[in-house]
């Protein structure tokens, strides 16, 4: 989004708002996590430049998608797959 600068939190509070509000902006109709103020996720599971997970309702990766900007387009084909898979109606 152009135009929306966001400082960097300094509070689990702070993260969890920002997070809060772009769910909100973003429209999610899923959960979202906020990462503690260390980014242990984010160190755990590399998801640096671009990386897509899905953790599981028991709370285990069940899709481990390939690191971007390459893999991201066959990552989200991956996701669909298995939500579609999970969420059928």
């Amino acid at each position: 989004m152009q135009g929306v600068y966001i400082t960097d939190p300094t509070s689990i509070a702070e993260r969890s708002q920002v997070a809060g509000q772009a769910c909100s902006v973003l429209h999610f109709d899923m959960p979202c996590l906020v990462d503690t103020m260390d980014d242990a996720v984010n160190k755990t599971y590399g998801a640096w430049p671009d990386r897509l997970y899905i953790v599981d309702m028991d709370g285990r990766v069940a899709l481990a998608g390939s690191s971007g900007p390459m893999g991201f387009a066959p990552s989200l084909q991956d996701a669909y797959r298995w939500l579609s898979g999970k969420f059928q109606q």
